[in-house]
């Protein structure tokens, strides 16, 4: 192969390509990004990879070296919620990696970087309602509850009321702006601490994305695309990410238990996943000096069994709930 090296590093790529070894068959990259788990899944033995992405400017930039592996590598611009859909075929395996890719945060005009001036965007898709929109137009409860929830922000109520309050006076329109507003209402960090704007951009990313609906939708189709033996690696990068996921491995290789003890018990059914990482798998130290970024990233892995494949129970995944009103 020629070596056409993608612009970053895929996170935990070494312990995914170990815990779902013998890679082979047919895989889908539901989150294709810059490319690096699809190189990698190939390089590793797979016979074909279906790239998927619902952010068009990444398979734009793949463009350039995906002729590298000819008519083993299939991009699909779409969402992983339909991934059974994008594949067309069963499925040996399937990787997921979660959140903002380094390659958006690096765009300032995606609007992501609470570090970089650019339009306050964070669309993944690059369509519909925006995180301005989100802002200049939710009530302060929808706010307050979005940084709570989704941001797990202590101080959610203090900053959606400052957001409220700065609007009225004129439209929150680029991400230095709430970076500075949101950096008014918290202390100001210590050595070592995350930047104050880390929590509120992550909720507003995730509302503005609707990424937890698409992460359990996900799962599911993963659990109706993947043929018996077929390995699901997903790696998260928050502790509500890995909830969500931590709780859909357990729940469908029957270690759920009840969320409810007072709830009446329901038939045992067939486990459809058998788990191949008891625990979550982290960055080694050799991965921490290559990349940064690994520092919270957590790498999960099951195998599919022969069990149909059913809806999930969302309530007992630990999903966040957030009454929407519109934007």
């Amino acid at each position: 192969m020629a070596d056409v090296a993608p612009p970053h590093v895929p996170v935990l790529l070494r312990p995914l390509l170990a815990a779902v070894a013998p890679v082979h068959g047919t895989w889908l990259d539901g989150t294709f990004g810059a490319g690096g788990y699809s190189r990698g899944l190939i390089e590793a033995g797979a016979e074909r990879v279906i790239g998927v992405d619902r952010d068009p400017l990444a398979l734009q930039m793949a463009e350039a070296w995906k002729g590298t592996y000819g008519d083993r590598l299939d991009l699909v611009q779409g969402t992983f919620s339909e991934l059974d859909q994008h594949a067309g075929v069963p499925l040996d395996g399937v990787v997921l990696d979660l959140g903002v890719s380094s390659m958006q945060l690096d765009q300032a005009e995606r609007g992501f970087s609470f570090a970089k001036d650019g339009p306050l965007d964070m669309r993944m898709s690059q369509e519909g309602p925006s995180a301005a929109d989100l802002v200049n137009t939710a009530d302060e409860a929808e706010l307050a509850d979005i940084l709570y929830h989704f941001g797990e922000e202590r101080a959610s109520r203090r900053i959606a009321r400052a957001i409220v309050e700065a609007r009225a006076q004129k439209p929150l329109e680029t991400t230095l702006e709430l970076t500075r507003l949101v950096e008014k209402c918290l202390p100001r960090p210590k050595p070592g601490q995350s930047h104050p704007a880390t929590r509120s951009f992550q909720a507003i990313r995730i509302a503005v994305n609707a990424e937890f609906e698409e992460l359990v939708a996900g799962l599911e189709a993963a659990e109706r695309a993947l043929k018996p033996s077929g390995r699901l690696a997903v790696v998260t990068f928050h502790s509500l990410e890995d909830r969500i996921v931590k709780r859909f491995m357990q729940a469908r290789s029957g270690q759920g238990g009840n969320a409810n003890r007072y709830a009446p018990e329901h038939a045992a059914e067939a486990p459809r996943f058998r788990l191949l990482t008891r625990r979550a798998v982290g960055p080694d130290d050799q991965e921490l000096a290559e990349n940064p970024r690994a520092r919270s990233a957590l790498l999960r892995v099951a195998e599919r069994t022969t069990a149909p494949a059913g809806a999930a129970d969302r309530s007992a995944l630990g999903l966040p709930r957030i009454v929407q009103r519109g934007m």
